[in-house]
């Protein structure tokens, strides 16, 4: 029987849905890690209970919403609360397992922008903001982000520090009292990365089937550390490419108001 074939995103996302657990408790951000989180859910993880920043918890969405406000997360959670309890019971007070995160700059050491490109007060870029994505950066027990390499996406150093990673690497973290672990994995369209015990810097542990290092390095803006003994990511199974499949073609259709 021949394998699947998939797209680099689509590898993304599904290495992404297996970092999960069944009894997570997963406050999710919108974009791939939503679609990474609903895979989980729809696949290995029927329990996981999602939470979004609108305060939606439990919830099962049909279809990947548009944005925190979209009604498809409160009509299938299991309740909603309003967002200054999202934030100050369950996220500051230690209830979520992890926080999941986009990125549209991060560094070596986790920290993510997502404010501007450029100078802040003549940027190049002006980005959506950072919502509640720093307080689930330094709340969450773990923090895992995802996002498409490149050169432009990672960098040496970020224009802005919108979410705390591990700052300057090391125990950044602990001497400014944070005492969460922290981003922990990070998954791109082409690899696995996980922090340095001791130095925080994120280092390859796993590419995805086909790719090379120096594909790696070629999309990446630092010097890329690869652990010993790097793997290869298992590739998708037929029920993931399916899962996530249909869950586009149901989210696509809904979108355009089929």
């Amino acid at each position: 029987m021949s394998k699947p074939e998939f797209t680099p995103n689509e590898m993304m996302t599904i290495a992404a849905s297996r970092a999960l657990k069944n009894d997570d408790v997963c406050f999710v951000g919108i974009g791939a890690p939503s679609a990474a989180c609903n895979i989980a859910r729809l696949t290995h993880a029927p329990d996981i209970t999602l939470i979004y920043e609108s305060g939606t918890i439990g919830t099962a969405p049909d279809v990947l919403p548009l944005s925190i406000g979209d009604g498809e997360l409160c009509d299938t959670a299991l309740t909603t609360v309003p967002v200054p309890e999202m934030f100050r019971y369950w996220l500051q007070g230690g209830r979520i397992t992890i926080g999941f995160l986009g990125a549209a700059q991060i560094d070596k050491y986790g920290n993510i922008n997502t404010t501007v490109i450029g100078d802040y007060d003549c940027p190049k870029t002006r980005l959506p903001g950072g919502g509640g994505a720093p307080e689930i950066a330094t709340s969450s027990q773990e923090v895992y982000i995802t996002l498409a390499q490149s050169k432009r996406g990672m960098v040496e150093k970020i224009d802005f520090y919108t979410s705390f990673g591990h700052g300057d690497g090391g125990d950044h973290r602990e001497r400014l009292g944070i005492d969460t672990k922290g981003p922990t994995l990070l998954i791109t369209d082409l690899a696995i990365w996980k922090p340095d015990p001791v130095t925080k810097e994120f280092t390859v542990v796993s590419l995805h089937p086909g790719v090379t290092r120096d594909q790696v390095q070629e999309t990446c803006g630092w010097t890329v550390t690869f652990a010993d003994g790097v793997e290869e990511t298992p590739p998708p199974t037929e029920l993931e490419l399916a899962t996530l499949r249909d869950l586009k073609a149901r989210t696509e259709a809904a979108h355009k108001g089929a």
